[in-house]
């Protein structure tokens, strides 16, 4: 059982991606925005965040995970850095903007579009923690 946490301020897709993760035995918790997300991290030390892209502001998601993912050495998250993440958005399907995982820009192991595919997200969870 992975402890697993979710931040995202959509609450109905909190509840669809807790009740997939669930029921394969995983332990979930939720934060409605990046700096709730920061605290629950250092307090729950997950094995996997999956994360929204826009939330109070259009790149939050972004900004977290540059701060998870930070090669400082002084970063406060550096403890933090290899957990997985999973970067969940609609904004492919409301924008012509495109992107994916980037090491430099966008430091996540894996992009997934909105709606969730619950059976493609518990996959691609599963193939994480299996790392």
């Amino acid at each position: 059982m992975a402890k697993i946490l979710i931040i995202d301020d959509d609450p109905d897709m909190v509840l669809a991606a807790q009740m997939t993760l669930e029921a394969a035995g995983h332990q979930i918790f939720s934060a409605t925005n990046g700096s709730e997300g920061l605290v629950k991290i250092k307090e729950l030390e997950p094995d996997l965040i999956i994360l929204d892209v826009m939330m109070d502001t259009t790149t939050e998601g972004f900004q977290v995970s540059l701060k998870l993912r930070s090669p400082d050495q002084d970063s406060e998250f550096k403890a933090f850095r290899d957990i997985p993440i999973i970067m969940l958005t609609a904004i492919h399907t409301t924008t012509p903007l495109r992107f994916g995982p980037d090491d430099d820009y966008l430091p996540v192991d894996v992009f997934l579009d909105k709606p969730l595919d619950p059976d493609n997200l518990l996959d691609k969870v599963e193939e994480l923690l299996a790392k």
